[in-house]
């Protein structure tokens, strides 16, 4: 018999020997209508709505354009060039090769196999009444076939499980794709916001520095105690060790990016002095506001589901292992031999045997293989499942810190303004000899902590940009463009090509 439909119900059943008796043809019948399980639905709890505020009022974009959307292109360039080096790339396109030969491999045993043997010999005969005999020469040169017929759809059934898993791997290199791009925004966010920190500590450093040396004049003259000139110089100091740890964060940032890139640092440091556009976050991509909707740009849920199929296909295969399995085998042959002057050639062909092979006792093998395929679709199941709450989970999460960086970042920035305006009072107090140094340096420390904090939520924000465009899938879609042959460095959608670079 061909393969079975998934719903329970046989094909049509192909013209088998006269010689098999008709109960033998109804038991390899009902056997074969019970070879491939139904497939059971695999339902996972998706919400209505989101529970967090969208923004944007929940309209959609292209994300597959969503760097070009940033107008940086040092970010776009950079993102290209950790994509052509990543090694989780290079391993998800070694896995889409090898699950395509996987497939090859499978589809290939629903075929009949064909070899070619050659055998060549020499001999001689024992020597007659004392005469040598002539050496005997035979040379053979033939084909074998065989086949076996998949009666229960036993390799249909591998077949299609390969199949769904080299649909999965190739979403996968997508996956990997997001992930390399968001792990690289992350750090270039990061190296953009430490140095926005770095020239608030830089201008601190140089205020204080300023204060301490007005201080010691003011020491030497005999207007200050000379503890008020140390505190300043303490002040000057701490600002000062402030800005060089700082400086080395950003340091360490570019020596990250340098390690995603594979660019060398002096050529990066060039590239990173360009200024970068600093956009509104108000100009990025918002999220459509049907769960659904998003689950399906999920390229890791895809491959779940891709599992659960697999799976599936894999328990009928080992279900199909305990039914008979019929082979039919064949040849043909020519040989000749050589004695002395005289040759002999003979032509053979065969066909047959038509094999028919029963399992009755295997210990128990195949019933276990059955069980353990069920413990794997089970677990596939269950993997699909925790993979959609997994989903949901993370784009709530990222729409949550989202709104909640756009109402700090605004509290934020109204109180950095108020602290600036403090400090500039207190510091004509101060030098109007009306503030001690004390209210100064309380104001500086209040006022550079509400720089900081507006720098840190700007990269907050941008942090939970990035978050919700990889818990979105970046993209993806099932129609999206895979790669056909490995090695291959992959591009970003719509994003201008290097040189020698090749596109999926």
């Amino acid at each position: 018999m061909q393969k079975f439909e998934s719903h329970g119900r046989p094909a049509k059943l192909p013209r088998l020997p006269s010689f098999l008796p008709f109960s033998s043809l109804c038991a390899l019948w009902l056997a074969g209508c019970a070879a491939q399980p139904a497939a059971a639905p695999v339902a996972a709890a998706i919400p209505a709505q989101w529970q967090a505020p969208l923004p944007h009022q929940g309209s959609l974009t292209d994300l597959a354009q969503w760097w070009q959307q940033q107008n940086d292109p040092v970010l776009v360039e950079l993102i290209m060039a950790a994509e052509a080096v990543s090694p989780s790339i290079a391993s998800a396109l070694s896995n889409i090769e090898q699950a395509r030969a996987s497939r090859a491999a499978s589809a290939a045993a629903l075929l009949p196999t064909l070899d070619a043997t050659g055998s060549l010999s020499r001999s001689r005969s024992p020597p007659i009444n004392r005469a040598v005999q002539p050496i005997t020469t035979t040379g053979q040169a033939g084909l074998q076939a065989s086949w076996e017929i998949d009666l229960f759809g036993q390799y249909a059934a591998s077949r299609d499980a390969d199949q769904q898993r080299l649909e999965g791997s190739r979403a996968l290199w997508h996956a990997a794709r997001v992930s390399v791009a968001a792990e690289l925004a992350n750090q270039y966010y990061s190296l953009r916001a430490c140095e926005k920190l770095l020239a608030v500590a830089r201008a601190d450093a140089t205020s204080r520095a300023e204060t301490a040396r007005l201080a010691e004049l003011s020491a030497q003259a005999g207007f200050q105690a000379p503890a008020t000139a140390a505190l300043a110089r303490a002040s000057a100091a701490d600002g000062k060790r402030n800005a060089i740890g700082q400086g080395a964060l950003c340091d360490l940032d570019v020596k990250a990016l340098v390690a995603l890139t594979a660019i060398a640092e002096p050529d990066l440091r060039q590239k990173l002095a360009q200024a970068p556009a600093d956009l509104a976050p108000e100009s990025l991509a918002p999220v459509v506001s049907v769960p659904a909707e998003v689950l399906a740009q999920r390229p890791d849920i895809f491959n779940a589901a891709r599992e659960v199929d697999a799976a599936h296909s894999e328990l009928g295969s080992a279900r199909a292992e305990r039914y008979p399995r019929l082979s039919l085998s064949g040849s043909v042959a020519t040989a000749e031999s050589k004695t002395g002057r005289s040759s002999q050639r003979f032509d053979t062909w065969s066909v047959g045997p038509l094999q028919l092979t029963i399992p009755l006792f295997d210990g128990g093998a195949s019933e276990a293989n059955v069980e353990a395929a069920k413990a794997r679709y089970e677990n596939a199941a269950a993997q699909y499942r925790g993979s959609v709450r997994q989903a949901v989970r993370e784009v709530e999460e990222a729409l949550v810190n989202l709104q909640s960086s756009a109402e700090r970042s605004e509290s934020a920035a109204i109180a950095a303004e108020g602290y600036d305006a403090s400090f500039t009072g207190t510091q004509a107090r101060y030098q109007s000899g009306l503030a001690s140094l004390v209210e100064l340096e309380d104001a500086r420390r209040t006022l550079l902590a509400a720089q900081s904090a507006v720098v840190n939520l700007q990269r907050d924000r941008r942090s939970a940009w990035v978050a919700l465009y990889r818990a979105l899938g970046g993209g993806w879609t099932s129609d999206s463009p895979v790669p056909t042959a490995a090695p291959m460095a992959s591009a970003l959608s719509g994003a201008p090509r290097r040189a020698g670079a090749a596109t999926p």
